[in-house]
C-alpha cells in the first residue's frame, strides 16, 4: 500500500506521519507539501503513486484538487483535521497521526 502525507511546508506534520509509518510491514510512505517553499513539493507522480492520501486540513485538499485535479480525481482524500501546532516528531503529533491513521492504513 502506497500512503501519501500532505501538509504544507513539508516540514513538521506530513514528514512525522512519513516517519511514524516508514517502517511498517506492507507500507510505502511519502510526504510533501502544498506550499512553493515546501521542502519537498507534491506534484502529479505522487498522486499517481498513491493508493491513500491523508491531508493534515482542508485546504491541502482544496490545493490539491485545484491544482492536481486530474490526478486526484479518482483518489480519497482523508483530512486529518491537524492544525499547524506541532514540531517535527512531537509525542501528541505521533499519537494523534497514530489514532486517525491507523484504522484507514490497517483496515
Amino acid at each position: 500500500m502506497n500512503v501519501l502525507f500532505v501538509c504544507s511546508r513539508n516540514l513538521w506534520r506530513s514528514p512525522t506521519a512519513e516517519k511514524v509509518w516508514r517502517k511498517v510491514s506492507g507500507v510505502s510512505v511519502r510526504s510533501a507539501g502544498t506550499s512553493r517553499r515546501a521542502r519537498r513539493r507534491l506534484n502529479s507522480a505522487d498522486i499517481r503513486w498513491a493508493d491513500l492520501i491523508f491531508v493534515m486540513e482542508e485546504k491541502h485538499k482544496s490545493k490539491i484538487l485545484a491544482d492536481l485535479r486530474s490526478e486526484a480525481s479518482f483518489k480519497n482524500l482523508h483530512v486529518l483535521d491537524i492544525p499547524d501546532d506541532y514540531q517535527f516528531m512531537d509525542p501528541e503529533l505521533v499519537e494523534i497521526i497514530r489514532e486517525k491513521t491507523e484504522p484507514i492504513i490497517l483496515a
